[in-house]
């Protein structure tokens, strides 16, 4: 009725144990796959902790430009162009941040029959920081 196949089969499928040594993992390999597992972890933790830090520094950089576009608009619009050699700074809030922008203005070179004086704006952050986080440039007629 059942050959000696059949009950091997049968034996896998129920669970028994058949002659062969059982086949697993040692002690040491268990140790190396955890040890591999470990540092792959560690470089993905690591990777998506610099990937937000430049996603919030780009969201900064991004609303410093803005601030510096709202106050380049905001001189056009009303027309109140800086004269050559002044420097104004003010704050703006955006985005629940203080920021602080200057405007120095300064003649440029006459182009023929025009005289065009440009306007340097810079946002930064804090006061006391150095390095401003956005700095945009424009020319108005003077």
């Amino acid at each position: 009725m059942f050959s000696k196949k059949d009950s091997t089969c049968l034996d896998k499928k129920l669970g028994k144990k058949s002659d062969k040594k059982s086949a697993g993992f040692t002690l040491l390999e268990v140790l190396v796959a955890l040890s591999i597992l470990a540092l792959s972890l560690g470089a993905a933790i690591k990777t998506t902790s610099s990937s937000l830090q430049n996603a919030s520094y780009l969201q900064q950089r991004t609303l410093a430009h803005w601030v510096a576009m709202n106050k380049l608009t905001e001189m056009d619009v009303f027309n109140k162009w800086p004269s050559p050699g002044s420097k104004d700074t003010g704050t703006l809030l955006m985005a629940g941040h203080e920021w602080y922008w200057q405007v120095e203005a300064r003649k440029s070179d006459d182009i023929g029959e025009y005289s065009v004086g440009v306007a340097t704006i810079t946002v930064r952050a804090s006061e006391d920081d150095e390095n401003p986080m956005a700095t945009l440039v424009g020319a108005y007629p003077n």
